[in-house]
């Protein structure tokens, strides 16, 4: 029986896919001409996403991963695409997609692709969580089939447990929670997101 993955995600999709340095060129390039990714372009989304590219330069340079876990990422054998589904005005993509791509850098197994919500969303329809078209989302393929072999996202479980929270209570609004959630990344340090993604390599690994 052909996967989710296989029907929705084709040889073209990963082809015409962004590496990392080309995600962060369209969005620089963007911002040069007051936009953002997808259809809005308000100030506020504007402001988002400026935001949200100070916040990955950070992360480019202080996210460090722990010596086993990169000795555990030398021995994998398999081959994957990490395709992740994205905007530039998310706040959890970019908490979240440069320590993937730390991590993606230290095995040459692993090669990290981006592609955009709103203009793939037969995939991310796909993939929703709690009926909701959350990202980033992370899909590992087998580099050679295309075949599902897991998926991650849109945040580490600690921190969506946290936000579903928040956003359940109706006495913190929208950007107090936001605030909080951010809190919680910078504390956190990616330490969260690195322990999640070590299990499930460990058994996508095995699969």
């Amino acid at each position: 029986m052909e996967s989710i993955a296989e029907s929705v995600i084709t040889p073209e999709i990963i082809n015409e896919a962004m590496d990392y340095d080309d995600y962060r060129q369209m969005i620089d390039e963007l911002l040069e001409e007051d936009k953002t990714t997808g259809d809005n372009h308000s100030e506020e989304m504007v402001h988002y996403t400026k935001m949200n590219v100070q916040r990955m330069k950070r992360l480019d340079k202080q996210v460090e991963l722990n010596d086993s876990f990169v000795e555990e990422l030398n021995g994998l054998e398999e081959d994957w695409v990490w395709l992740v589904l994205t905007e530039a005005w998310c706040g959890d993509a970019a908490q979240n997609i440069p320590p993937i791509v730390k991590i993606a850098e230290k095995s040459e197994n692993i090669d990290v692709k981006f592609i955009l919500r709103d203009e793939h969303l037969d995939i991310m329809d796909e993939y929703l969580t709690n009926g909701g078209r959350s990202i980033p989302k992370l899909i590992c393929l087998d580099a050679e089939t295309l075949e599902e072999v897991g998926t991650w996202g849109p945040r580490p479980l600690a921190a969506q447990e946290k936000a579903m929270e928040w956003k359940s209570d109706e006495s913190i609004s929208k950007e107090e929670w936001a605030k909080k959630l951010h809190k919680w990344y910078a504390k956190d340090r990616s330490k969260e997101l690195q322990s999640e993604f070590r299990e499930l390599i460990s058994k996508w690994n095995k699969n």
